[in-house]
């Protein structure tokens, strides 16, 4: 059918769940846009990002009790940085009881199965289509970075919104790699499958369907803004965005994204503010705190590994701050 999809894309849809703010590439090529910033603007940004709770690190325990969790923040996409990550990793497998990450590679296959056998999920089948309800240039920018992702504007005009907020997190420079999963979360599941570990998800399969669901269509559309508000140095903001994660300042990306989206034309700072704080409700603090059950009933059987994107961990409503809050005692342990 006219929007049957290639499996880059329907990758790229589960690598953006689990990314979930602009996952990189190392294959993508540009510049640190953090590290050309005058000093006094860099200065600002980094005091705003270390405001919040646990703004850095990528690697921490949890203690309660006899209860042990290792929670590690990941970058889904592949870097040979990884190497390092995995060598400190493998002590924590060793001990390990359970291993906890967003999506194993049942729930993976499951989510790419639905994806390809209901395609509505994906495309509107009623209503009106993306250029009657868009403004016309936002429509013309989505529609040119659907382009460079390989999906013509008229196949565009019909999908839905979460759908193309989740191809318009994938810079274009690094969709057509989605089919060869190397990134961090899939090589600790391969460590974790070695050691014969249980391996579970975090969460259902389907979740994001849910999530996106919730959502009215207004704030679906705002999330599509939201994104294309980077896409003009999307090759840069990988890198960006890459670079800081291994300086484990995960807060730091999504501070620097909503300063990129500040700083557009026209750009209002109550939309900003009201796109930033829907995403982040959506798609970190309501799965956040659903996970938090599952992580402590997991730690009730012995020492856990859990590994999920790196943005789940800083916050008042980050899973830190919320195991915090239920009793655990925290240490930031070294990651590289």
């Amino acid at each position: 059918m006219w929007y049957r999809l290639s499996k880059p894309l329907i990758a790229a849809v589960v690598i953006g769940v689990l990314g979930l703010t602009s996952p990189a590439a190392a294959q993508c090529v540009g510049q640190n846009l953090i590290a050309e910033l005058p000093a006094e603007e860099a200065k600002a940004l980094r005091a705003r990002a270390g405001a919040v709770p646990f703004a850095t690190g990528n690697l921490w325990r949890a203690l309660r009790g006899d209860q042990e969790i290792t929670l590690l923040g990941t970058y889904h996409m592949d870097d040979p940085r990884h190497e390092a990550t995995m060598a400190v990793v493998a002590p924590i497998l060793d001990r390990a009881q359970t291993v906890l990450v967003e999506a194993g590679p049942d729930e993976i296959a499951a989510l790419q199965s639905r994806l390809a056998r209901e395609p509505e999920l994906m495309v509107k089948t009623s209503g009106p289509t993306l250029p009657e309800v868009l403004e016309p240039e936002v429509w013309q920018a989505l529609a040119d970075a659907m382009r460079a992702r390989g999906v013509p504007p008229f196949m565009a005009a019909k999908m839905q919104p979460w759908y193309l907020s989740m191809l318009l997190s994938i810079p274009p420079c690094a969709l057509e790699a989605m089919g060869e999963d190397r990134g961090l979360d899939a090589r600790v599941i391969e460590a974790a499958g070695a050691r014969g570990l249980t391996l579970r998800a975090l969460e259902p399969y389907d979740t994001v369907f849910g999530v996106f669901a919730a959502l009215t269509p207004e704030d679906q559309l705002s999330m599509i803004t939201a994104s294309l508000a980077l896409e003009g140095r999307s090759e840069d903001m990988s890198v960006t965005m890459a670079d800081s994660y291994f300086s484990e300042e995960a807060q730091l990306i999504w501070e620097f994204s909503r300063d990129q989206a500040l700083g557009l034309p026209g750009a209002k700072p109550e939309q900003v503010a009201r796109e930033f704080a829907v995403m982040e409700e959506a798609l970190m603090v309501r799965r956040n705190q659903a996970w938090i059950p599952v992580l402590t009933e997991a730690a009730a059987n012995g020492p856990v590994l859990a590994a999920f994107g790196a943005l789940h961990l800083p916050g008042d409503q980050g899973v830190l701050a919320l195991l915090q809050a239920e009793g655990f005692t925290l240490e930031r342990l070294a990651f590289r």
